[in-house]
């Protein structure tokens, strides 16, 4: 069932989507070469406690056999394609694509954004997939409007990035989010137009193109978390939680 916000509860969840959207801003100002993904951590986890929200994505469960996931952030990096974990032994290099997925909780409800950060002296290459996979969400949140399909905005995403010479990972998706991290509907980043709900007014939909440099299949890591590309050829992600408008879709997570 996709559950339809009112009013009320837009506004609610409009607090913890600009939490995430500070924490990324805090990230964006403070990344750079010779950080461990672990500060990336500890710089999302002081921007969610300063502002009185709990961390979304701890204690989240995950895939057979894997651990609650423990940490507030996932840092991915260059092949990884999500769900990294933060480890102060993991450096971030010169020219390393680095992806942050970060969610917050307040007030009932959950907001969810990621972005891949490029930092010191990045590739042409790497510029370009990142630069392509921010810009496939664009291509896709142009469907996201009322009457609209879901699928209207998978294919817009698939189309742009393989036009663009790079693979769309078909194993994992956007979703709903709300009252909960994960809600309906599952909204893949691949497919053909004009298939499942249309689109209305009051869904808050998490957005999110997972984008590869060469094939789109890819490996788990043994901790059951980690995500990397089969080929080991880079990955980025972009995300934003989306509010469904009577006109063109807000991004709660931009600030």
């Amino acid at each position: 069932m996709i559950y339809i916000k009112s009013d009320s509860e837009i506004e609610k969840m409009r607090e913890a989507c600009k939490i995430v959207g500070l924490c990324h801003k805090a990230v964006g100002e403070n990344i750079k070469v010779g950080m461990s993904t672990m500060d990336i951590e500890h710089i999302v986890v002081d921007v969610i406690k300063k502002h009185g929200a709990i961390a979304s994505f701890k204690g989240v469960e995950g895939m057979d056999g894997a651990v609650p996931y423990p940490y507030a952030t996932c840092v991915s990096i260059n092949d990884e394609i999500i769900h990294g974990m933060p480890n102060k032994k993991r450096i971030i290099q010169d020219g390393d694509i680095v992806s942050v997925d970060i969610g917050a909780y307040k007030n009932g409800f959950h907001g969810d954004s990621a972005k891949t950060y490029m930092v010191g002296n990045v590739s042409d290459e790497a510029k370009r997939l990142v630069e392509v996979t921010r810009q496939s969400f664009y291509e896709g949140i142009k469907y996201a409007k009322v009457g609209y399909r879901l699928s209207d905005i998978s294919h817009a995403i698939q189309k742009y990035a393989e036009a663009n010479g790079f693979s769309v990972v078909r194993e994992f998706q956007g979703h709903g989010v709300g009252r909960n991290l994960h809600e309906e509907p599952g909204i893949p980043n691949y497919g053909k137009p004009g298939r499942g709900p249309r689109l209305e007014k009051g869904m808050t939909l998490a957005i999110e193109p997972m984008i590869n440099e060469g094939d789109y299949e890819i490996d788990i890591l043994e901790d059951n978390w980690g995500i990397v590309t089969y080929d080991g050829k880079l990955s980025a992600h972009y995300e934003h939680t989306i509010l469904i408008t009577n006109n063109e879709p807000e991004l709660l997570t931009k600030v």
